[in-house]
């Protein structure tokens, strides 16, 4: 199905369902703990896949490989009357929620619970869902809005850099969407060279140290092009 292996496909419908709604969830509790009741009165305050989860971003997913759930409403006033940090915290929750996935998915390995009764496969699947939160990890991360790292550059940036941020901003999705249309930022993660990088540091995180320790069939996933990823 889609050209991909079981492997894969359970890794992409595992990161719709988790990953995505994690996501979302860390951006609404984090807003609620600030001071903004916003996201519990929207109902996002749940773990709930069906709040979350956006019809077209998840089919997109599952199909092109980068796909979106639904932003959750914050009022900045209130969470920022906690903290001038306040709106950076909340954005970047979400790209840290797809971290600690990640991290967590890594915890077998450094068990060393893959090596005796748990069977080769489901290795191979945690390293795909390693690679696909560390995907969604980096591109939240890219300093465009609507993505989370505008926001957190925006905290982090000295007064110049801003401005040209506040300038960019009502561009910013016609650029992210150019760069999506020309390929730029799904041929940084998905093609051949940037998969491999990507599972280098999945390979890191997860305590292994080469990549002939990766199954041959999950690589071969990789580098085919129809399994790109962003968010």
């Amino acid at each position: 199905m889609l050209g991909l292996s079981l492997s894969s496909l359970l890794a992409r419908l595992v990161t719709l369902v988790v990953a995505l709604t994690t996501h979302e969830f860390a951006h609404a509790w984090s807003a609620v703990r600030l001071g903004d009741d916003t996201p519990r009165l929207q109902g996002r305050l749940t773990l709930n896949p069906l709040a979350h989860l956006d019809p077209l971003g998840s089919l997109m997913l599952l199909v092109a490989g980068f796909g979106w759930a639904r932003p959750v409403p914050v009022n900045p006033y209130a969470v920022t009357r906690r903290t001038p940090a306040g709106m950076m915290l909340v954005s970047a929750a979400g790209p840290l929620a797809n971290l600690l996935l990640a991290l967590a998915a890594a915890v077998p390995f450094r068990l060393g619970m893959l090596t005796g009764w748990l069977p080769a496969w489901f290795g191979a699947f945690l390293l795909e869902f390693m690679f696909i939160n560390l995907g969604l990890l980096f591109f939240n991360l890219i300093p465009l809005f609507p993505l989370d790292g505008e926001k957190v550059a925006s905290y982090l940036l000295p007064a110049g850099g801003r401005d040209i941020l506040a300038r960019l901003r009502p561009y910013g999705p016609m650029i992210l969407l150019g760069l999506l249309v020309l390929g730029q930022v799904a041929r940084a993660l998905g093609s051949s060279r940037g998969r491999i990088g990507m599972l280098r540091i999945a390979l890191l995180v997860s305590g292994r140290r080469t990549l002939s320790e990766y199954s041959s069939h999950t690589l071969d996933d990789m580098r085919r092009p129809d399994s790109r990823l962003g968010s």
